[in-house]
């Protein structure tokens, strides 16, 4: 009898992603659950890119659209309640597809959350009133001094992220990098981990076509629609902040649309800093499926 596995595949925004797991899944008759926690939220479907119901192709996908932006959700909570979803999964199908591009929650998952320090309420209150008052590029550069690891993959746009990395190595004088390297844990199933990547150019391009199409499909409208809740750390993010900075008059409409492509390209570049720096994935273009096929064949026909 073969192993309950877990198959992960990991990439950058708009790599391809969805559309192999859509197709593994159909394959294996299994389920799919989702690792991008900017599709977690209800609210924004067309600036995360969110398959939608009619776009599964009949394969129970989870995780999808089903917070309201209000709600605080961390990688621990996900990787808790992730693992309760698996251990059910797992009875019906020995193989489980886990997919996105949020390497903190793909890592929960696979390894587990480190244990974090307890923050100084001082220094959090300094930090956050320094960001109302200093732009957060101070910030950042601040912390690529204090924590250049940690600063190479975190979204330097995201004022939450870069507020975390520093109130932990000022509250106990730690780079937060350091926390995040102890001993996985061990998992109840076996492990394999795909990445995908495309040249840059293609997938910059690849980028740019799905700002576009997200711009045609009404993001403007969606983005307005959330405005009031702008402040939320979930919409913190690159899609809506842009069009936010439109709608308080800073910049033009296309000066929105060329910012979250800019904007977008450097995440991705983020994000594949992330993944190589994880021995766990095995590189693969989208396109290569027999390499795919090769790869899995090979991997899924070994005893655990």
């Amino acid at each position: 009898m073969a192993p309950p596995t877990l198959v992960v595949i990991a990439g950058p925004t708009a790599v391809g992603k969805t559309e192999l797991s859509i197709q593994l899944a159909k394959q294996w008759a299994c389920e799919i659950l989702s690792a991008d926690s900017r599709q977690f939220y209800q609210e924004i479907s067309i600036g995360t890119a969110r398959p939608l119901p009619e776009e599964w192709q009949g394969v129970p996908h989870h995780f999808l659209g089903f917070l309201p932006l209000e709600t605080p959700y961390t990688a621990g909570r996900y990787e808790q309640e992730a693992l309760a979803l698996l251990e059910k999964l797992f009875t019906k199908n020995d193989r489980v597809i886990l997919t996105g591009g949020s390497g903190l929650f793909l890592k929960a998952v696979c390894a587990g959350i480190d244990p974090m320090p307890e923050i100084d309420a001082e220094v959090r209150e300094k930090l956050n009133h320094r960001l109302a008052t200093e732009s957060l590029s101070v910030l950042f550069q601040e912390l690529e001094q204090l924590d250049p690891e940690y600063a190479a993959v975190v979204d330097r746009q995201n004022p939450r992220r870069v507020l975390r990395g520093l109130e932990v190595v000022k509250s106990c004088g730690i780079p937060y990098s350091s926390f995040r390297k102890a001993q996985p844990k061990k998992r109840p199933f076996q492990m394999v981990g795909l990445c995908l990547d495309r040249p840059r150019a293609e997938l910059h391009a690849r980028i740019n076509q799905r700002v576009d199409a997200m711009v045609a499909a009404g993001l403007e409208a969606e983005a307005r629609s959330v405005y009031p809740k702008k402040d939320l750390n979930s919409l913190q993010t690159v899609g809506y902040r842009e069009w936010f900075e439109h709608f308080d008059g800073n910049i033009s409409k296309q000066e929105a649309i060329e910012k979250i492509k800019a904007h977008t390209r450097q995440f991705a570049r983020r994000q594949l800093t992330w993944f190589r720096n994880d021995p766990f994935y095995q590189w693969f273009h989208p396109d290569d499926q027999a390499g795919v096929a090769q790869f899995l064949a090979s991997v899924l026909s070994k005893p655990s």
